[in-house]
């Protein structure tokens, strides 16, 4: 079976699954709950791309109250995160030197004191200099801008972890 058969037919997985199960799994991409339902409503999906499309479309147009809810599911970058696909994430940037994180920390505290939330980023293959550097330039966003990054942030976390999901279900995580 080639990449894409595997694709789909992981998606076909997904699909078959009863909707506690497939709930569960969205939230566990995103912990937005408003959004998981309405994703969840549109299944069947049959491809990768339909499940992704939908996923980004109905991400792109969840209510505020959602998006805080994803966030606060969210461990703070440079910390030793208890989940495991933020562990997964995070891997590359918790390797860094104790200084990096330390900064970090600092950036993690002058970002929410700013925005009142945690910094959120797609972390996966970043160096916490990286991660750091971004944070930084972050800082001197306005409210409404900054809004709309960690949404486009959020956006592409979830893709990941949707993208994994499908891998998953064929069984050959990536």
């Amino acid at each position: 079976m080639d990449s894409t058969e595997e694709r789909v037919a992981g998606v076909a997985a997904l699909d078959a699954l009863d909707d506690r199960e497939f709930h569960a799994l969205l939230l566990s991409c995103c912990h937005a709950p408003a959004w998981a339902s309405a994703v969840s409503a549109l299944r069947p999906f049959g491809t990768p791309d339909a499940l992704l499309e939908a996923a980004e479309s109905e991400l792109a147009v969840t209510c505020e109250a959602d998006v805080d809810a994803a966030l606060a599911d969210h461990p703070r970058i440079g910390e030793r995160p208890a989940n495991v696909a933020s562990r997964r994430e995070q891997a590359t940037a918790l390797a860094a030197d104790p200084a990096v994180l330390d900064a970090l920390a600092q950036g993690n505290r002058e970002y929410e004191a700013r925005f009142g939330h945690v910094y959120l980023v797609c972390a996966s293959g970043r160096s916490a200099g990286e991660l750091l550097a971004v944070l930084r330039s972050r800082l001197s966003n306005d409210p409404a801008t900054e809004r709309a990054v960690l949404r486009r942030e959020l956006a592409a976390i979830t893709r990941l972890r949707l993208q994994r999901a499908v891998a998953e279900a064929t069984g050959n995580p990536s």
